[in-house]
């Protein structure tokens, strides 16, 4: 029998998350299958903060965030003239 296993999330798709994950959701940004994931939480050796609510597991995304050595601030691309003002689309 072959896992399927959940692409890894791409650094994109880390920025668009919501503020809580589900369990499988935060596997697949650390690129782990969803089984090895609710074992690493059974075991207390998953690498960030887990919440129990109720029957299911949920995950801060700035946990995951931190996890992964990523900034939890949104990341800007601007492009500036050699006097520092920005450059606006005509200039």
């Amino acid at each position: 029998m072959k896992r399927r296993v959940d692409p890894p999330l791409t650094f994109g798709e880390l920025y668009e998350l919501p503020v809580i994950l589900d369990l499988r959701t935060a596997a697949r940004a650390f690129g782990v299958a969803r089984a090895t994931a609710y074992r690493h939480v059974r075991l207390g050796i998953f690498p960030c903060e887990v919440l129990r609510v109720g029957h299911q597991y949920r995950v801060p995304t700035t946990a995951v965030m931190r996890a992964l050595g990523i900034s939890e601030g949104p990341v800007y691309s601007v492009t500036t003239d050699p006097e520092n003002t920005p450059v606006t689309a005509g200039d």
